[in-house]
């Protein structure tokens, strides 16, 4: 297949790359650039999306597959103009962020999305009716050519959020001192490997899949997600639980974000967040590694890049040992 990714330098965009070639296929990346190369034998065709003419050196092909990764309005719309028509297919790489809602878990893909954003240009808080336009837009032109994935959290080798490797890096960091954790344990997670969603891309592209889905990990809780990046880190020391109030109360930030515990999301109106339906995108082929697996795999990443560095999810080393200071002072 002749495949155009808009994007393939970043870490998902890379990730389907890469896989396409090695499948075979002939793979143009359209990007600046900017964000990392292109894989090795994968055409890069070096443009500002922004630019009137951004797409002219592709609008001359015709392409068996396009992959969109943009979130703003104003890119969509204008690579379905001077792209549409070239497509034999579209996948538009979406969000479980369009939804209105994330207090109900198990919801599926019939749940209320957010308004559209009116405008070409969103700001990164305007993420979720960003790509609900996205959608709108890619379907008043591409009608039955057009897959919408929406995944959830993407982790695995690469995370740069460092969600997905938070717990095992913390394992792995100190596996002789007692690590503290949400007494929630039964709180889910749901974590999408990148390279399972980067297959399921092209699988759903190769076959001509249509549709809107889905594509998050299995539910997970919590305490077991923490338990197996225990194991996969060597942790041998015990844990110390705190409930989500204390937490809170000492102001731990929740799911991500610097001193938070990666994540935990105690927050009712998000009770629904990490376990929203996958079954749609199971049932059209998305298949997912052991939890083990991407565990183990993305602590290899986290070691490269330095158990110690600052982080973007998780507590680090003096935060975690001054809160379980505070937590056996009140007990």
């Amino acid at each position: 297949m002749r495949i155009l990714i808009l994007g393939g330098t970043a870490w998902l965009g890379r990730e389907i790359a890469g896989q396409a070639l090695a499948r075979g296929h002939a793979v143009a990346c359209l990007a600046r650039g900017e964000s990392g190369e292109v894989p090795s034998g994968a055409e890069l065709i070096a443009t500002d999306r922004a630019l009137p003419d951004a797409y002219a050196p592709a609008a001359t092909r015709q392409w068996d597959a396009v992959v969109e990764l943009s979130w703003q309005p104003g890119f969509v719309r204008s690579a379905l103009a001077a792209l549409g028509g070239q497509a034999g297919h579209w996948t538009l790489i979406s969000s479980t962020s369009v939804y209105a809602t994330a207090a109900e878990p198990g919801a599926d893909e019939s749940a209320e999305p957010l308004a559209a954003l009116d405008g070409d240009h969103a700001t990164r808080a305007e993420y979720g009716e960003a790509k609900a336009a996205a959608e709108l837009a890619s379907r008043a032109v591409l009608e039955d050519r057009l897959l919408i994935v929406r995944p959830g959290v993407i982790g695995g080798p690469g995370d740069e959020t460092g969600r997905s490797g938070a717990w095992a890096a913390r394992a792995a960091r100190a596996p002789d001192e007692p690590m503290l954790v949400a007494a929630e344990a039964s709180l889910p997670t749901q974590v999408v490997d990148v390279r399972d969603l980067a297959a399921f891309v092209l699988d759903s592209a190769e076959r001509g899949s249509v549709g809107t889905v889905n594509a998050v990990g299995p539910v997970v809780p919590l305490g077991e997600w923490i338990d197996l990046s225990r194991r996969a880190g060597g942790h041998r020391a015990g844990t110390v639980a705190a409930s989500s109030a204390w937490l809170r109360a000492q102001g731990v930030e929740q799911f991500m974000g610097e001193e938070s515990l990666a994540l935990w999301l105690a927050d009712p109106d998000f009770a629904g967040f990490s376990a929203r339906s996958g079954h749609a995108a199971v049932s059209a082929g998305l298949r997912h590694r052991p939890r083990a697996a991407l565990l183990a795999d993305v602590l290899s990443w986290e070691r490269a890049q330095g158990l110690d560095r600052p982080r973007r999810a998780g507590l680090s080393a003096a935060r975690e040992s001054e809160l379980l200071r505070l937590l056996a002072a009140e007990h």
